[in-house]
C-alpha cells in the first residue's frame, strides 16, 4: 500500500519550516512522502530582503538550497510553479520550467497528492495605481531585491567624480510606511556610507534624499503609537522626509504624483504599500477574500476542502470574532508548528487542533546598529518596549530562530560563527 503524499506549495518561512518538521516526523519514518514545491532553487528569509536589496546581505551566504536541504531533512524537493488544482482527482498542475533564456527545461506536468498545503506567501498590492508596475521596484522576492540593488549601484556609479558631489541630490522614493519601507529607508543611508567608503561613488549619506510616503496617518499603522513615533523620530534624524496621510495616484519614470497633485522627482522608486496573496489563488476553485487569501478554518483547512490546508500570508485564518491572523513571519512559523502536528493527527485519525495566534511582539530594524519594537506582548499587556543595541540583538535573534527551525542547533551555531568571521574577512556589503 502506497504511503500518503503531502505536498507543500511554497518554500517560504512557513513552508520550509513545515517541510522540515514533517520530514523528521513522517518522512524519516516512511509514514508519508513529503514534497516541497517551489519555483526557485533556493530560499531567503523574506524579512531580510530589504538587506539583500541594499547589498548588506549577501544571498550566496544566507540562502538555503532546497535540494541539499531536502536530502538532509527527509523530504523531496520539486522545482515548479502551480497553475491549477483538480481537487476531485487530487492532482496539481505545474507550469513548464524554463531557464534564463526562456528555453524549456521541464515540460508542464502533474503531481498527485493526498494532502496539499498552500504556503505561497504574499506579494505587494499596487491597488491598481497607474504606472506602478512599470516605474517602481518591488521587493517581494530575492530576484526583485537583486534587481533593485543593481539599479541602486548603477545610480550611485553615475556620480564617481568628487567635483559633482556638491551639485547632486540623489532622490529615492519609497511608497509604504510599513516594516519593509521603514527598514529599507534606514538601510539606504547605511549603504550610501559604505559605497562612499569603498570608492564606488562620491555621494555620501548627506547627498541622498529619501522620501517615505504612507497613506495612513502614521508610520507602521499595525504597531503601537510609541513604536511608530520612535521610528519616525529616528528616521527623520537620519534625513528621511516622511509624508503621512499621503496617497500616490500615479507613478511615472523618475516621478511620484501624490493624491494632492504634488510631484516628487526621484531617481529610483520602490513600492512597498500593502500586500495581497498571489492572484492565481482565486482561480483554484477555493473560497478567497478580497486580498486573494484562501479562507481557512481554525484548523488551517480550507473551508471548501478538508484535504487542502493553507498557512502564512496566503491564508485568511479567523482570530476572534471580527479579525484574522496578521500576515507576519511569526504567525507563519506558529502555523507551521501546529500544522505539522495536525497532519500527523490527520493520518492517525485524531481530531485536529485549532490555531491560536500568540503575538510575541514586533521589531523593526533601523540598519546595522539600531532597532525598535515591543516584545512579550499579550492581550493584557503592551509588552516590553525596546530600542537601540538591545533591540537590534533581539531582531537578529529572530533570524536565528528561523535557522533553528530549518537547520537545527548545531548548524545554526556554525552559521552564527561563519557570520562573525565573515564580518572580518569580507566587505561589509555586496558591491556587484
Amino acid at each position: 500500500m502506497a504511503i500518503p503524499r503531502i505536498v507543500i506549495v511554497g518554500g517560504g518561512a512557513g513552508g520550509l519550516a513545515l517541510a522540515t518538521r514533517l520530514g523528521h516526523t513522517l518522512g524519516k519514518r516512511k509514514r508519508a512522502e513529503i514534497v516541497l514545491l517551489d519555483r526557485n532553487a533556493t530560499h531567503v528569509w523574506k524579512p531580510l530582503l530589504h538587506e539583500l536589496a541594499t547589498g548588506v546581505l549577501n544571498s550566496s551566504m544566507d540562502e538555503v538550497d532546497y535540494r541539499g536541504h531536502s536530502t538532509a531533512h527527509y523530504y523531496r524537493y520539486q522545482r515548479g510553479s502551480l497553475t491549477g488544482v483538480d481537487r476531485q482527482q487530487r492532482v496539481l498542475h505545474l507550469a513548464p520550467v524554463e531557464d534564463e533564456d526562456g528555453d524549456e527545461v521541464l515540460p508542464a506536468r502533474e503531481l498527485t497528492y493526498d494532502y496539499v498545503v498552500m504556503a505561497l506567501g504574499s506579494v505587494s498590492n499596487d491597488f491598481g495605481t497607474p504606472g506602478v508596475s512599470e516605474h517602481c521596484h518591488f521587493i517581494d522576492s530575492p530576484q526583485q531585491a537583486k534587481a533593485f540593488q543593481r539599479d541602486m549601484i548603477n545610480t550611485f556609479l553615475r556620480y564617481t567624480d568628487p567635483t559633482l558631489r556638491q551639485h547632486v541630490q540623489l532622490t529615492i522614493g519609497i511608497v509604504g510606511g510599513g516594516a519593509t519601507g521603514v527598514e529599507l529607508a534606514a538601510e539606504l543611508f547605511d549603504a550610501s556610507r559604505i559605497l562612499n567608503a569603498y570608492g564606488v561613488t562620491a555621494i555620501d549619506h548627506q547627498h541622498i534624499s529619501v522620501h517615505l510616503l504612507e497613506a495612513a496617518p502614521r508610520l507602521l499603522p499595525g504597531l503601537s503609537e510609541r513604536v511608530s513615533q520612535t521610528v519616525k523620530t529616528e528616521l527623520e534624524s537620519m534625513g528621511v522626509t516622511i509624508h503621512t496621510d499621503t496617497a500616490i495616484k500615479e507613478a511615472q519614470a523618475y516621478k511620484l504624483i501624490t493624491g494632492d497633485g504634488e510631484e516628487i522627482e526621484t531617481d529610483i522608486n520602490v513600492w512597498a504599500a500593502g500586500i495581497k496573496a498571489p492572484s492565481f489563488l482565486t482561480e483554484l476553485g477555493l473560497t478567497t477574500n478580497k486580498k486573494n487569501q484562501i479562507e481557512v478554518k481554525r484548523t488551517l483547512q480550507s473551508v471548501d476542502d478538508e484535504r487542502v490546508f493553507a498557512l502564512g500570508d496566503c491564508a485568511s485564518c479567523p482570530m476572534g470574532e471580527d479579525s484574522t491572523v496578521p500576515p507576519r513571519a511569526q504567525a507563519a512559523h506558529q502555523q507551521a508548528k501546529l500544522l505539522a502536528k495536525n497532519l500527523v493527527h490527520e493520518l492517525d485519525g485524531k481530531p485536529l487542533q485549532d490555531f491560536r495566534y500568540r503575538d510575541h511582539g514586533s521589531l523593526v530594524s533601523l540598519a546595522r546598529y539600531d532597532a525598535v519594537g515591543n516584545l512579550m506582548r499579550s492581550s493584557a499587556s503592551r509588552g516590553l518596549f525596546l530600542e537601540g543595541w538591545l533591540a537590534r540583538q533581539a531582531y537578529a535573534s529572530l533570524y536565528r530562530m528561523h535557522q533553528l527551525a530549518i537547520h537545527g542547533a548545531i548548524k545554526t551555531g556554525l552559521a552564527w560563527l561563519v557570520d562573525k568571521l565573515n564580518r572580518y574577512l569580507k566587505p561589509r556589503m555586496k558591491l556587484h
